[in-house]
């Protein structure tokens, strides 16, 4: 299927409901099919209940699902306008979070607004890829390649990372430095600058080291050996491993699994729902699983191919990069492939910001692909070149 026939014709201007019409409701179906899957695990974790997490995360997804719909058919010179504002409001709400921020699993994370609590480090990471969209798009790729054009962007980078860095949430703050790197990259950067960069971060490793947490020095020694503590910080790793082998090719059959049934496996509707999955459907289950992910992922990257403003090129991309990130550590960590950073999968895991950071961002793939045609001006996002 050829990029026009996916996107459909090639228009500039849209009213509402021609673009409510030339949404790519196969993607959204498929969204939505990831987020049931979840909703599924959440029952089954639940020992066939849909209380607690099912129900409450069944009305997270359709008010997720409706936002997504109007950022989509919002327009992209507008998410331009807005790059920026959402990058310093995501700034501030990391800031109250240092300052009055609730306290729950080991850190100091979340903002409590009374219906629910909110996770700001989820949304900078959407925040940081929206600003250094909009900061690549006003330079050419010329100036983008040169090395004092990477001053402002290593900034905007580096302040979200710190902060949640702060909280303590090492995961995140990795995700946000990968992620922004992986934009500077994308927007032409010099090979050089990443190949001296890696060799200096080679050379950091232990001055990282000695200033990591005693936790986070146990979590990254557990990924190296799980087997020197089973019972104590290799637990985790060692029961997901036991249930991703035990589920076979075909799984035990839903809410059958014997590890998540039995209570063995930790965080299993957060972290670690991808080894309920998998026990219960076996690794068909979570092949089909990943096979979903790769079409939303494929599909972005198509949506950034076919985009005439950097701006939408940058942003697309970015947020393709990010969800794979998602996906990628969090299958990687319950495999033992990586260490336990705490990374939800996305639609699947339990969370409400995971969530809505999710639809959001591909709201925003989606705005991508409707406004691909607009030519945005370099110095004013409402000025048509």
């Amino acid at each position: 299927m050829g990029i026009s026939l996916m996107f459909g014709p090639r228009q500039v201007r849209k009213r509402p409901l021609q673009k409510l019409k030339k949404l790519n409701w196969l993607i959204i179906l498929i969204l939505t099919g990831i987020a049931f899957i979840g909703f599924a695990m959440l029952y089954s974790v639940a020992g066939g209940d849909f209380s607690p997490w099912a129900s409450r995360q069944m009305i997270r997804f359709a008010f997720a699902l409706l936002l997504m719909i109007a950022i989509a058919l919002t327009d992209l010179r507008i998410w331009m306008a807005l790059a920026y504002p959402a990058y310093f409001g995501g700034l501030a709400l990391l800031i109250a979070v240092e300052l009055i921020g609730a306290t729950g699993m080991g850190g100091q994370r979340w903002l409590d607004i009374g219906i629910m609590r909110i996770q700001p480090s989820e949304f900078m990471k959407l925040a940081v890829v929206l600003a250094l969209a909009r900061y690549f798009h006003g330079l050419s790729i010329h100036r983008a390649q040169r090395l004092q054009s990477l001053v402002v962007p290593l900034f905007l980078i580096a302040i979200p990372a710190a902060l949640v860095v702060r909280q303590p949430d090492l995961g995140t703050a990795l995700m946000v430095i990968v992620g922004g790197i992986a934009i500077i990259f994308l927007a032409g950067a010099r090979m050089w600058l990443f190949v001296t960069g890696f060799i200096a971060s080679l050379a950091a490793i232990p001055v990282v080291w000695n200033q990591l947490r005693d936790y986070q020095q146990d979590r990254v020694l557990t990924f190296l050996n799980p087997e020197n503590d089973p019972l104590g910080a290799g637990y985790q790793i060692m029961q997901a491993k036991i249930a991703l082998g035990s589920g076979g090719v075909f799984g035990k059959g839903f809410m059958q699994g014997t590890q998540s049934h039995l209570n063995f496996l930790p965080e299993m509707k957060t972290d670690f729902i991808f080894t309920v999955l998998t026990e219960e459907f076996g690794m068909v289950g979570g092949l089909v699983l990943i096979l979903l992910y790769m079409i939303l992922l494929g599909y972005a990257v198509l949506v950034s191919i076919s985009c005439r403003s950097q701006f939408g090129r940058i942003l697309a991309s970015g947020l393709s990069f990010t969800l794979f990130l998602y996906v990628f550590i969090n299958i990687a960590m319950v495999m033992g492939l990586l260490p336990v950073v705490g990374v939800p999968l996305p639609l699947v895991s339990y969370g409400g910001s995971a969530m809505l950071t999710m639809m959001v961002a591909y709201g925003l793939i989606l705005s991508v692909a409707l406004h691909r045609d607009i030519t945005i001006s370099r110095t004013n996002p409402f000025a048509w070149e």
